[in-house]
């Protein structure tokens, strides 16, 4: 069978195309991030993978109140193929479309410790100034890294944590 992300791809692609011709694109977003996190849950997948369950009735389950028709319509699309379980995937090919669109780079800032407000406006700027695009952070804490962080920008990975440099050092002292 292939790879979920593979499944997902066209219909994170439909979905994208649909909220930016009706000019609906965060609501899509907001719309779907919430169908992905039922559909994602244990026991909401019991329900919507039972038999007996019509298409309407899994629909109504992952809709927001306020959700348009298109993307009632594109749920119904996803029951009728079988195709719920992809909701997570979908909404997250959907958000990187939607970042793209927006000349937007999501970047993980991941610290040692909390990081004060001016250090991370000093990172965001330079991710600013290196991509040439506005800059979302998120942050999250991990104590193993020791001290300093991580930064994961899509693509790029800047690693200046110490527990990075310490395993670097290991290496070329190895090797």
């Amino acid at each position: 069978m292939s790879q979920p992300l593979t499944l997902a791809r066209p219909y994170a692609r439909a979905a994208f195309a649909l909220s930016r011709d009706g000019g609906r694109s965060a609501d899509w977003s907001k719309a779907l991030a919430f169908a992905a996190r039922v559909s994602a849950d244990p026991q909401a997948q019991a329900v919507l993978g039972h038999p007996l369950l019509s298409s309407a009735d899994a629909v109504g389950l992952l809709v927001i109140d306020g959700a348009d028709e298109a993307f009632i319509r594109f749920l119904g699309l996803l029951a009728d193929n079988r195709r719920l379980p992809l909701l997570p995937e979908i909404a997250g090919l959907f958000e990187e479309l939607r970042a793209e669109a927006d000349r937007v780079v999501k970047a993980k800032v991941t610290a040692a410790a909390e990081l004060p407000a001016a250090e991370l406006e000093s990172i965001k700027a330079a991710l600013m100034k290196r991509f040439g695009r506005d800059v979302e952070i998120e942050t999250a804490i991990d104590a193993s890294l020791i001290g300093g962080a991580v930064i994961d920008a899509g693509d790029v990975v800047i690693d200046g944590s110490l527990k990075g440099k310490l395993s670097r050092l290991q290496s070329a002292l190895a090797g």
